[in-house]
Order: structure tokens, then sequence, then C-alpha cells
């Protein structure tokens, strides 16, 4: 992956030539967004916009530091509550200096709260196709090697997915091993022991140590029920230990999890854009 880093008093900005299709045309991508000053924000996307003709691109994302796997989506409305544990975050003016040089939104997303004293406790019926488990705590590299094998082939259809490799996986969570709680990753498993699906939740600690919200972070399956199911056993598992609220995060508008969302109460609380740019098309 090609990357130029650009960079002015009051402005930075990443350039990823190399980024996810679009369309069925390769993209570049522009990531870690910071601009303090606006005006040197505008001037510095103009100069990365000239070098992107320059090499011949006619396609653009942002914010997007390289693909879906890293951090991406500006916020487009909020309720101004604090951002919570890996959120993506950014200044007001930073999506209206995108949508000034002709950038128009390609991906509409939410994160939306609840509280888990209203969510319905009833059991589920038994699944006779699957299992549904909580990780046994040990081993958090293995954990992840089944986390990227499962998420690699769920989200491979998906808008703007790049492939990534299982090191570059493994070293992007690293950081948050010491932060995960076993009785918050769920696997869904067939009956040869095969994974099926996976759900990782975690503490806010974006609110310390004593937080009372856990994020639903992801999941997957291949399995019909066996998300409804993980979910169900994430919000009991967080209502048990003592959590009060819990985050479905980052979900896209048209995704079934926003569907399941809404049925479990979940209220919208912040929402956020990818956006996207093309010329001489």
């Amino acid at each position: 992956m090609t990357i130029e880093t650009f960079r002015t008093e009051g402005a930075s900005l990443t350039l990823h030539l190399t980024g996810p299709d679009w369309d069925g045309t390769p993209a570049a991508t522009l990531g870690n967004v910071s601009f303090k000053v606006p005006q040197a924000g505008e001037a510095l996307l103009q100069q990365a916009l000239a070098r992107l003709r320059d090499a011949g691109m006619n396609r653009v994302l942002g914010p997007m530091a390289g693909d879906t796997w890293h951090s991406y989506r500006f916020v487009s409305e909020s309720d101004g509550t604090p951002a919570f544990l890996m959120e993506p975050v950014n200044r007001p003016h930073e999506p209206l200096i995108f949508a000034a040089a002709g950038f128009r939104t390609v991906s509409r997303y939410f994160s939306a709260r609840m509280a888990l004293d209203n969510y319905n406790s009833t059991p589920l019926p038994a699944p006779t196709d699957f299992t549904v488990e909580t990780w046994d705590g040990k081993d958090p590299d293995a954990l992840f090697r089944e986390v990227f094998k499962l998420s690699s082939l769920a989200f491979a259809q998906n808008a703007f997915f790049t492939p990534i490799t299982k090191p570059a996986f493994l070293e992007m969570y690293k950081p948050v091993i010491p932060m995960l709680k076993r009785e918050l990753i769920f696997f869904a498993r067939r009956p040869d022991r095969t994974l099926a699906g996976f759900l990782f939740a975690i503490p806010n600690y974006a609110e310390g140590l004593e937080t009372k919200t856990v994020i639903l972070k992801t999941y997957a399956s291949f399995l019909p029920g066996a998300g409804r199911h993980m979910v169900h056993a994430c919000h009991a598992a967080a209502r048990a230990m003592g959590y009060e609220t819990m985050i479905h995060a980052l979900i896209h508008d048209d995704n079934r999890s926003a569907t399941r969302s809404r049925q479990e109460g979940g209220q919208v609380f912040r929402r956020y854009e990818l956006l996207g740019l093309k010329w001489d098309v």
C-alpha cells in the first residue's frame, strides 16, 4: 500500500493510493484527517486531490485510513455525549471542507444505545444446528486468529471491503487484549465445533474503569439465528455483570443489524457518513 503524508501548519492527512474498489473501480482513500485550522485544511485537501489526479486516480473515499479495518467515517449527527472507546471522532468543520470540495455521502451508519433493564430477557428457543458459548479466556492470539478467519469471510461482500493479512489483523487488536472480558465474547459453534459466528463486546473504558456501559463492537455469523442468539446472550451477560447500558456500535444503515438494534429498543444517538468523490467519470 502506497501511503503519503500531507502536512502543513494547522492540518494533516494521509493519502492511500491503493484503497478499496468503488463500483468496480479502484479508489484512493484519505485518512487520519486533522484540520485544526479550516483554511489550512482546505488547501491541504486540494493538494492531496491534485496528487491523486496526477497519479491517474479518479475516485477517492474519505475519511478512511486505507481500508475499513482501520478508522473511517465522519460523525454527521450527535447528541453531544462523549465518544466511546474506538469510536471515530472529528471536528465539525472537517466534513464541511470535504463537502465543499465535491465529496458526497456514499454510506451511512449509526450507533444506538439501549438500557439493559429494558431488554427482553425471555430465553430464546434452543437452536438445533449451533450452540452459543463464551470465550474461555485462554490464548488471546488463538481467539483473534479465529475471529480473523470468520471476519474475512463474513465481511467479504461488504461495500469497500479489502482483505487484510493475519499478522496485520493481530497487530491491530493487540492493544485491546488487556481490556477483554471473557464473559462478553461469544462464539456460535456447529455440532462439529467449527465456528459459525462470533460476537465481540467490550466495556466502554473511555468512561473509566468503573464504566456501566458495554459496547457491542461487532458480530458476524453464517447460520440463520446465530447472530440473534449471540446478541441476546451478550445483553443477558452484561446485565448480570452489573452493566446498565449497551451501545450497538457503528452499524451500517442497511445492515440486518440495524433492524435488530431497533427491535431490541436501541435509540440512535450518533450518525456517521463515509464520503466519496469521483471526477471525469
